[in-house]
């Protein structure tokens, strides 16, 4: 292996400019952003064999300009500028291939025991460096002593990390954005779902697809929650790296199929938004974003479950008064998230979320509640039993003032959830007058509320099929008997004329359809 990369700094940019000069026409004939990705990568290539004698894996390149023709030629030239044999072999170098380009010389670094304090940065990233190559873990004999020294450095890196005394520099929190980008932002793989109904039951029962590389991807995503964590990160100096497309990017893998990747990008997020003040609108902005297309466009994403946690605990700390920003984010994105056929598969986070908003500011709770009838299930009745209890959710902290304003609308709909022939929904409903403060609520407003539903109690407890549904009727009967007794005797009598009155009508609609059934006949006769 030639000794050119020994060469000091002064003498490695002495030669970046003579490389340049002889390169310069090759450069010339593809695209800017090529051009600028080669320069970028040329110079890291470089400043990296400061510190080592031996060639990088696959020559130190990255995806998407990993395999690309402009990293070829470049690392082409490299070996011909400099002489090298990229191909030489010895007892202590191992061979391999990653990603369909070849691996030379991936072997273990020496321990951070084993060097000085004053030796252990730059050994640290010489790590990290070497933590850049991204195996392939989908032939699980492929590359095993190369993935085993992987994972033991990264191990290290870890180890490292959480024990460093002194603020990391500005070069070694680039190097570890470098390689953490390196190994999470990447394809994500996904299971077809042709033919399948998107409802919540039938994801439920789907195995997720579990991600083959997760032992290595496990251990950089621990590297990355410490580092963000760690006091010894500035992060005024961090947000230079941990910028607006590092967020996105993390944000775009929310979308993996493997739950324990989804567990992890929550926790990394929710510190990232607590460390990086800075970013806080930018990636509120982003959630929202992706709640938009999921909404209104694919009604496909894995982990809207997981965001929804993040923001309940975002919302749970914002200050009082609410921003108007806020008020806005629930109304645009969080009671539209009703709306998908797959809510089962957040609607435990989602309501949690509503509920802060409404703990927050009491005013909310009309908003919210007519939103929710907005998006009531007309045809799925475990959908419907999931919004009964999230609005008695709602109702718990809905003040008299909105109560009133909502509560026609809102009682017009429970009346149609009594009369349900479904006993859970009906039972789920009945169950509302088992909170303290929402019997009191609709006592305080009797007068109004018991006309509405009066008709679908007394249908309940005659006719309804399920003994427990006729009980629990028959309570709520007596709340009412016990509360306003001349209420009920009028809305009793009111309930006997309109059926006395429906019956009538059905009477006569039959006598109609007879007559003009025996028109028809005579007139065929004829």
């Amino acid at each position: 292996m030639a000794t050119s990369f020994s060469k000091s700094m002064e003498e490695l940019e002495k030669g970046m400019g003579s490389f340049m000069e002889k390169f310069e026409l090759v450069l010339q004939k593809f695209s800017k952003e090529d051009l600028q990705d080669g320069c970028n990568w040329l110079w890291g290539f470089l400043r990296y064999h400061i510190t080592s004698s031996r060639l990088p894996a696959s020559f130190g390149l990255k995806h998407p300009f990993f395999a690309s023709t402009v990293a070829m030629v470049l690392a082409m030239e490299i070996v011909l500028f400099y002489g090298i044999n990229p191909t030489s072999d010895s007892s202590h170098t191992s061979n391999a291939k990653v990603n369909g380009n070849a691996v030379v010389a991936y072997e273990a670094l020496p321990s951070f025991r084993d060097v000085t304090n004053s030796e252990k940065q730059i050994l640290f990233i010489k790590k990290l460096n070497l933590c850049c190559v991204v195996f392939d873990f989908t032939d699980p004999t492929k590359n095993l002593k190369e993935k085993d020294i992987k994972k033991q450095t990264l191990v290290e890196l870890v180890d490292y990390i959480t024990s460093v005394n002194g603020k990391f520099s500005e070069t070694v929190m680039q190097e570890i954005v470098r390689m953490v980008s390196i190994n999470l932002f990447r394809a994500l793989s996904t299971q077809p779902r042709e033919n399948k109904v998107l409802e919540g039951f039938d994801l439920e029962e789907e195995e997720p697809l579990m991600d083959p590389g997760w032992p290595h991807l496990q251990i950089v995503y621990e590297f990355l929650l410490r580092f963000v964590a760690s006091p010894e990160t500035d992060a005024k100096l961090a947000k230079r790296y941990i910028d607006h497309s590092f967020v996105l990017r993390l944000l775009d893998l929310f979308d993996s199929e493997d739950p324990r990747e989804r567990e992890y990008l929550k926790t990394v997020l929710h510190r990232i938004y607590g460390k990086f003040m800075v970013h806080r609108p930018y990636i509120r902005k982003a959630i929202n974003n992706i709640f938009y297309r999921f909404i209104f466009e694919t009604e496909k994403h894995n982990g809207i479950a997981e965001l929804l946690e993040i923001l309940g605990s975002i919302i749970n700390g914002f200050a009082l008064p609410l921003k108007e920003e806020h008020k806005l984010f629930l109304i645009r994105a969080l009671i539209p998230l009703h709306k998908p056929k797959c809510i089962s598969m957040y609607h435990q986070q989602l309501s949690y979320c509503i509920a802060q908003f409404v703990e927050k500011d009491c005013k909310l709770a009309d908003t919210v509640i007519r939103g929710l009838l907005k998006y009531w299930p007309m045809t799925n009745s475990s959908k419907e039993v999931m919004f009964l209890s999230e609005l008695e959710e709602v109702l718990e902290a809905t003040q008299p003032p909105e109560f009133q304003r909502c509560m026609v609308p809102l009682f017009h709909q429970i009346s149609r959830c009594l009369s349900s022939s479904h006993f859970q929904v009906a039972e789920r409903a009945l169950f509302l007058w088992n909170n303290d403060h929402i019997e009191n609520l609709i006592k305080q407003n009797r007068k109004v509320i018991l006309p509405i539903i009066f008709p679908a109690l007394e249908r309940n407890a005659k006719n309804h099929w399920n003994q427990a549904v006729q009980s629990l009727t028959l309570n709520v009967r007596k709340i009412f008997s016990d509360a306003d007794p001349e209420l009920i005797e009028e809305c009793l009598l009111k309930f006997q004329e309109d059926e006395a009155q429906r019956r009538r009508n059905q009477d006569e609609t039959r006598s109609d359809m007879e007559m003009l059934r025996r028109d028809r006949c005579n007139e065929s006769c004829k």
